[in-house]
């Protein structure tokens, strides 16, 4: 059985500072000392790695200058061959995350990731390359704002971030020695501890996100919501599929984004495609829609009404 080997994933488009880092880290002591270490790098920019400054010398570089040779026979044989007990990713900014993640080797896993971001180009690559900006900030556990201006409204990047992912640490470095935290509250658009909790149509796409993260807060819980109900596809009667088509980025990736709905027989089955108002209880629990063995938001709906449909139809953050 192959060991384990954990992934150190940098993420960013050209400039916005990864080399840099990645060298001022790899000539630190602390990091990765010992080890032998496989360092993949995707995208060459005006900056050049200084491996004689390398703290720790046994690092082996290996250039990938195509995405479609970030197979997983390309890179578990690059790990063989340097018997590598690390791995340090600086990924290319216009690839997608989905190649490597996709590819990685079994034994492989991401141990950190972080993407950085080349402050003043950001808003003009957010709306013109919002998916790419969308897919470096969607998995990151740290973002790093760099050549921040001490002038800009620090809410409006954050803003962004938070639409990709709520639990990533965000950094503004304004200067050498001049970095701040991020120390934004993102409180729900609706009260949790009402004794019905009411998502409004412009808050299901936030809703349905912090459901997934945050599944157990929402166990015993009473909520009253619209959606459209699925009872086509075998789903047995006293039971249907509830939810919302949500865009996250962009129109390419819509996707329904549903729970299980459990009825009594008082209540009338829903039409396919049908849109409801539902209210209901939540209980975790496995259900064979979620696959063997996973747990679920299981709402036990009291009452279930047919209404018009949200406005507008498919939920954005």
């Amino acid at each position: 059985m192959k060991k384990e080997i954990p992934v150190y994933l940098f993420t960013g488009f050209l400039g916005a500072g990864k080399t840099t880092f990645i060298q001022d880290t790899l000539e630190s002591e602390d990091f990765l000392t010992k080890e032998r270490t496989l360092f993949l790098v995707c995208e060459e920019g005006e900056v050049e790695y200084e491996p004689d400054k390398f703290y720790d010398t046994d690092i082996h570089i290996e250039v990938v200058d195509e995405e479609e040779k970030l197979t997983t026979d390309f890179m578990d044989s690059l790990a063989d061959k340097y018997d590598a007990d690390a791995v340090i990713v600086e990924y290319n900014g216009m690839w997608m995350l989905d190649t490597i993640y996709g590819n990685l080797p079994q034994n492989w896993y991401v141990n950190q990731e972080m993407t950085f971001i080349e402050s003043p180009v950001f808003m003009t690559y957010n709306q013109n390359m919002r998916q790419l900006v969308f897919d470096k900030l969607k998995s990151a556990e740290l973002v790093v704002f760099n050549r921040f201006d001490h002038a800009w409204d620090k809410l409006e990047y954050h803003k962004i971030v938070r639409v990709a992912n709520r639990r990533s640490q965000i950094v503004y470095e304004f200067g050498p020695d001049d970095v701040e935290p991020d120390i934004f509250q993102d409180p729900l658009p609706y009260d949790m501890d009402a004794p019905v909790i009411v998502i409004k149509d412009e808050d299901y796409a936030e809703f349905y996100r912090d459901l997934n993260e945050n599944m157990q807060n929402y166990g015993g819980k009473t909520m009253k919501i619209k959606g459209r109900a699925v009872t086509g596809q075998d789903i047995p009667d006293g039971k249907f599929v509830f939810g919302r088509h949500v865009m996250t980025c962009c129109v390419q990736d819509i996707q329904f984004a549903g729970m299980v709905c459990r009825y009594p027989s008082t209540i009338k089955r829903p039409e396919n495609g049908q849109w409801v108002k539902i209210t209901g209880k939540v209980k975790i629990e496995t259900d064979p829609i979620y696959g063997d063995g996973l747990p679920g938001p299981v709402v036990y709906c009291t009452k279930v009404t047919a209404v018009n449909p949200a406005d507008p139809e498919v939920a954005q953050f």
